[in-house]
């Protein structure tokens, strides 16, 4: 029932930027996790970047200094800020959110994946 929709991708010169934005809509309850990765062409899906509802944000050592995610608690969004722009960065970027959910049984975890927004870094 959750929906993750991506937008902000598209094809920006080396050292340009651009603005990821996610926004998780449907039922949800709490959110443990949101965050980026990605994959580029003939490779495996990477983590870019993560925020945690509790915890420190985490980064992958190619996009540190970089990039910079933050959220939108109220509108269950988030975003990624990407600066410095390299041709390495060129792939398709996925948004993920998990999720938590108090049930009789016990605490339920569950995970969303978007579809994917395609970022293009010309040299």
């Amino acid at each position: 029932q959750v929906q993750l929709v991506e937008s902000g991708g598209g094809s920006v010169r080396a050292g340009g930027s651009l603005r990821l934005s996610c926004a998780a809509s449907g039922v949800i309850f709490r959110i443990k996790t949101m965050g980026w990765y990605r994959q580029a062409q003939g490779k495996q899906r990477e983590l870019v970047a993560a925020i945690p509802t509790d915890g420190d944000t985490n980064y992958a050592d190619s996009v540190k200094g970089r990039f910079t995610i933050s959220r939108d608690t109220a509108n269950n969004a988030v975003y990624l800020a990407m600066n410095s722009l390299k041709p390495e960065d060129n792939a398709a970027y996925y948004c993920k959110v998990t999720t938590t959910e108090v049930r009789i049984q016990g605490i339920v975890a569950y995970k969303f994946w978007g579809r994917g927004t395609k970022v293009t870094v010309s040299s």
